[in-house]
């Protein structure tokens, strides 16, 4: 059997290895696009942060360790176009067309920083730095600039503008929304960093939609929002990714969004082909399909459909949209719903929020906890939390308590270890109505 692999991101290569496990004498092909293999999207922000000395240092695989697991693999192959109806994949490799056949297609291709939107936005004075050219193109940039805008208040547009303002660089995130992070972490969560974000001298405009990016002439960049403007000497893209498919056949449906539509078992519309990653949409937080491009949903896409090339074996999960960070010296972490989502779920849901001491020593530091519950049933939908201490591996424990379904009930009954040096009375992740200094019960 051979298994052609298009991608060798973070849901390509899952997807190469795990067949390879399962799949001991197939060949396995991967076809990467960038002529470097395995960079972490994340990798500027990583030497920004003095934790790798230089952006090759940023891979989660090498050469190497594909070359063990008996797995092909070639950087630089653009590919062009697939027949699915002959099974033929068409490439561009190193300036000469080429074409393999497949039994079994993975289309793991990623997405790119696009946006429709914004005119001017795919000039190269823009910066995005997923990819490895790209972010040693923004290293440099970045450091000859005194005043960067960054366009959108995410996760990865908070980060650097944190990490920028370490630096002693001028910044400016433009946000649509009203607050900074809206799709992880609930309004009265998110106070303290946007204080925060106030605090480091950031100018911070919400509400505001970018409508055009300019270069001028003194190598300056004016970013157009509403009736008004800023100039800087650098733009960072921090919109949302979007997949980038022009290789695809008509065979292959698609959702409205362009991403390719699978069922539970990751199978597009055509037979013997997968798609996965930042390729697809996935079953969200109410069980309902949305785009979610995180990098644990590709890899655990990855490993559906290799365990499912020969038949249906598991059905995909969905996504919790899990994240976890640390910004403007706070630890930030959600999974599930947030309170602002329920306004588009059919449940009614409660959220109670708790401040909770994290050890039983006078000297220990405090977490804000938030759940988000069905109104009725006591399901646990969501849960945030924040904390000047490092709380992000809390949030697996109620990722996990989500996806198994656990009431509030449960998690007051859920058995964990005590010391007195590293846990409080009752574990954090623990809804007890009498710990802590105070629970706030808030009904929607």
């Amino acid at each position: 059997m051979r298994v052609v692999i298009i991608g060798a991101s973070f849901a390509g290569v899952a997807a190469a290895l795990e067949t390879r496990k399962r799949h001991p004498n197939a060949r396995i092909v991967l076809l990467e696009k960038q002529t470097t293999l395995a960079y972490i999207p994340n990798g500027l922000h990583l030497h920004w942060r003095n934790e790798i000395e230089d952006l090759n240092k940023a891979r989660f695989i090498t050469e190497e360790q594909l070359v063990e697991s008996s797995i092909d693999y070639y950087l630089g192959a653009n590919v062009e176009k697939i027949n699915t109806t002959q099974k033929i994949v068409v490439y561009n490799y190193l300036e000469k067309a080429e074409q393999i056949t497949y039994d079994k297609l993975v289309i793991a291709a990623g997405s790119k920083q696009l946006s429709e939107k914004i005119k001017g936005s795919a000039q190269e004075s823009v910066l995005k730095y997923k990819r490895y050219e790209e972010a040693q193109a923004a290293l440099t940039k970045v450091n000859e600039s005194q005043h960067v805008t960054i366009i959108g208040g995410g996760q990865v547009g908070v980060e650097a503008a944190d990490l920028l303002t370490r630096q002693q660089k001028k910044v400016t995130i433009i946000e649509s929304m009203d607050y900074v992070m809206f799709k992880y972490l609930d309004k009265d969560m998110i106070q303290p960093i946007q204080q925060a974000i106030s605090d480091s001298g950031i100018d911070l405009k919400l509400g505001e939609t970018v409508s055009t990016i300019e270069s001028k002439t003194n190598h300056k960049v004016t970013v157009n929002y509403g009736e008004e403007f800023v100039t800087s000497d650098a733009v960072i893209m921090s919109v949302n990714v979007r997949p980038h498919l022009p290789f695809l056949d008509a065979h292959i449906n698609l959702h409205i969004d362009q991403t390719i539509a699978v069922d539970r078992y990751l199978r597009t519309s055509v037979k013997d082909v997968f798609a996965v990653g930042d390729c697809i949409q996935l079953s969200g937080p109410d069980k309902d399909n949305i785009y979610i491009p995180l990098i644990n949903n590709a890899v655990r896409t990855g490993i559906v459909a290799a365990t499912n090339l020969n038949k249906p074996e598991i059905a995909f999960k969905g996504s919790l949209r899990t994240i976890g960070t640390k910004i403007f010296g706070h630890y930030i972490a959600s999974t599930g719903m947030t309170e602002s989502d329920s306004v588009f779920s059919n449940k009614t849901v409660k959220s109670s929020r708790q401040k909770i001491r994290l050890t039983s020593l006078p000297s220990t530091e405090t977490a804000i906890v938030k759940w988000v519950y069905d109104a009725k049933t006591h399901v646990v939908l969501g849960a945030q939390l924040i904390s000047t201490a490092n709380i992000l591996e809390k949030v697996n424990t109620l990722a996990l308590a989500i996806q198994t379904k656990q009431t509030i009930e449960d998690l007051q009954q859920t058995d964990y270890f005590f010391h007195p040096s590293y846990t409080q009375m009752i574990a954090t992740t623990n809804l007890v109505s009498w710990m802590g200094e105070g629970l706030f019960d808030d009904e929607n």
